[in-house]
C-alpha cells in the first residue's frame, strides 16, 4: 500500500495490529501520519471527519508528537470528536522515516492510570524478596510464567508482561512478545547473522527484538 509518499505493507500494518490489538478497544480508532500529514486512518465508532492526505492540526496529540519525538497522552476537549476524547500518541519509524501513530480511545472511556511500580516482589525458592524497579534488568515471559532479571539472577513474578506495560516507568520497552527490557541495562543494540536485531545487555544477556516492536524501539532510541 502507498499512502501520501510513504509504502506501508501488509506486514508492516500488520506489525502494529499485532501490537495494539493486545490491549485496545475494538472500538478504538487508529491514525498514522509521517511529517504533518495523515497517511492511514482506521476508525472506531466515532464520528469523526479525518481524510488522508489532511494536515496534523497543531493542537493535536499526533503534532505534540511530532514535537517532542515521546510518546504523548492526554484528554482531548472536541478537536475532531462531539466529547472529548483520549489518546495516545506513539513514534514511529517507517522506512527511514520518522511519524506518529494515535490511538483514540471511545470518548469517555475509562482510563485507570496507577501510579508507575516503584518496587516488584519476586520469588526465589522459598523466599520473597522486594526488588527496586531500576535495579531489575528485564522481564520474561517463559511457560506461562513471568520473571524478572537482576545482577544475573532470576525471580519469579505473579505480574503478566501485559500488566507490566501499563505500570512499569518509561524507562522499560518491550522488544519482544517475551521480554521487557530496562533501557538504562543495555549495554549495545546489534544485528545478528540473520541481519534481525540482538540487544546486548551489561551483564551479557542477549535477547531478540522481534519485528513487531523494532519500530518502537527505534523510534525511542533514535537509531
Amino acid at each position: 500500500m502507498i499512502f501520501g509518499d510513504v509504502k506501508m505493507s501488509t506486514e508492516e500494518i500488520g506489525q502494529f495490529n499485532t501490537i495494539l490489538e493486545e490491549w485496545i478497544p475494538s472500538d478504538a480508532s487508529i491514525a498514522i501520519a509521517f511529517q504533518d500529514t495523515f497517511v492511514y486512518f482506521r476508525s472506531g465508532h466515532q464520528k469523526i471527519q479525518l481524510a488522508i492526505g489532511s494536515k496534523v492540526p497543531t493542537d493535536s496529540i499526533a503534532y505534540k508528537v511530532i514535537q517532542t519525538r515521546k510518546k504523548t497522552d492526554a484528554i482531548m476537549e472536541n478537536l475532531m470528536f462531539e466529547t472529548p476524547y483520549y489518546a495516545i500518541g506513539y513514534p514511529i519509524i517507517m522506512n527511514g522515516e520518522f511519524g506518529v501513530l494515535v490511538v483514540v480511545l471511545p470518548p469517555l472511556f475509562n482510563i485507570q492510570c496507577p501510579e508507575p511500580y516503584q518496587f516488584i516482589t519476586g520469588k526465589q525458592a522459598e523466599d520473597w524478596i522486594p526488588t527496586p524497579i531500576d535495579q531489575i534488568s528485564h522481564f520474561e515471559s517463559l511457560q506461562k510464567r513471568t520473571w524478572f532479571y537482576k545482577d544475573g539472577e532470576q525471580y519469579k513474578t505473579s505480574v503478566t508482561l501485559k500488566e507490566l506495560q501499563t505500570r512499569l516507568p518509561n524507562t522499560f520497552i518491550r522488544i519482544h512478545r517475551s521480554y521487557i527490557v530496562n533501557i538504562c541495562s543495555i549495554k549495545k543494540i546489534s544485528r545478528d547473522l540473520t541481519s534481525n536485531f540482538i540487544v546486548l545487555l551489561k551483564d551479557g544477556t542477549e535477547l531478540p527484538v522481534s519485528q513487531s516492536y523494532i519500530n518502537s524501539l527505534r523510534a525511542l532510541l533514535e537509531f
